[in-house]
């Protein structure tokens, strides 16, 4: 007997026509789906192994890594209070650079430690030699309890033009591990969201590769150095950029 729901199953990791037993869903369709929501409530309470991922930023050659805290003093704190989460914990200071820099790298943990240590370092590995020549990177910082707002302090203090964060993004029932680039210019804080750009769902091989991420990234920060802004009136087109 043929599968009605087959051929929409094979084009998309949504649950399509799993089936009854019942007025419930069948033994195993049950079981999928609490072993996906378990995985979902991992990441987001998996501590970020902050040294492994310090290691792995030093080894991009952009000069030596440091840390960053927000205002969340812990896991359960960082979740209840997203506002937290948008602050440093006592400041930047020591991130602060002697020049001004074209781009600051931010790493930060988000909804999902996994993602970060899974993609993060092999996303800038291949984006960094895509970066147009001339272009200044400042020493890579990785953020901890951090949502994507803080890394606005952290740009402004490095006196970053534009600032990427590379950020876990809250998982779902059918992806733990996916990461996120937000790209703001002029980084300040009170920037909107409707100033940013995101480059979503980066979880290569069931999302996005490194090679399509990286290459919509680069003309995303190409893009926005040319028209000095990002967000709404900036938009990515393959390997250019398109003023809205």
């Amino acid at each position: 007997m043929s599968d009605f729901w087959a051929p929409l199953r094979a084009g998309t990791p949504a649950r399509i026509g799993v089936g009854r037993s019942g007025d419930g869903m069948p033994t195993r369709a049950l079981l999928d789906l609490g072993a996906a929501h378990a995985a979902a409530r991992d990441a987001v309470h998996q501590p970020l192994d902050a040294v492994a991922v310090l290691a792995e930023l030093a080894s991009l050659g952009l000069g030596e890594p440091v840390s960053v805290a927000s205002a969340a003093a812990d896991r359960a704190t960082y979740l209840a209070r997203p506002d937290l989460g948008r602050m440093p914990a006592s400041g930047v200071p020591h991130v602060v650079g002697s020049e001004a820099v074209d781009v600051a790298l931010v790493v930060a943990d988000g909804l999902s430690a996994t993602a970060v240590e899974h993609h993060a370092v092999p996303l800038l590995r291949v984006l960094l030699p895509l970066l147009d020549a001339g272009t200044t990177v400042a020493p890579p910082v990785l953020a901890l309890q951090a949502r994507v707002a803080l890394g606005d302090h952290i740009g402004q203090a490095l006196g970053a033009r534009l600032v990427v964060v590379l950020i876990g993004e809250r998982p779902g029932l059918s992806a733990s591990d996916s990461l996120g680039a937000y790209l703001t210019w002029e980084p300040a804080p009170g920037v909107v969201d409707s100033a940013r750009n995101c480059v979503s769902n980066i979880r290569p091989p069931h999302g996005l590769d490194y090679d399509t991420a990286a290459r919509t990234i680069a003309s995303l920060i190409t893009g926005a150095r040319r028209l000095g802004a990002t967000g709404v009136r900036l938009k990515a087109g393959g390997d250019k950029f398109i003023e809205r």
